[in-house]
């Protein structure tokens, strides 16, 4: 359940370009959704601090002309992830690698 939130609420946030990442969870689908657009091999079991280094640069380099996706770089650019890890972020990061339903909440 706590998965399902987290991948509706990025794919609203996205679509209605307001509000910025709350949490780990969050930042985990989105890094994975992000990595799915631009092609970047992320391991599953990385830790919150390693995969914000491992994006920054193509963050950095970002300039999407979609709305939507723009809104993801930013959110990603402003999170600070914490150290907090649990199993389920591994399985959002997996869920936005391999995201077939960008921007589409059900």
């Amino acid at each position: 359940m706590v998965t399902l939130v987290a991948r509706q609420s990025i794919i609203i946030k996205c679509n209605m370009q307001t509000s910025a990442l709350l949490g780990n969870y969050e930042f985990y689908y989105a890094a994975g959704l992000f990595c799915r657009l631009r092609g970047i091999e992320v391991d599953a079991d990385i830790l919150p601090g390693a995969l914000k280094e491992k994006i920054l640069p193509a963050l950095q380099a970002s300039e999407p002309d979609d709305p939507k996706e723009r809104h993801l770089v930013h959110m990603l650019l402003k999170y600070e992830p914490t150290d907090e890890y649990e199993k389920q972020m591994k399985e959002l990061l997996r869920w936005g690698l391999g995201e077939e339903r960008i921007w589409q909440v059900n």
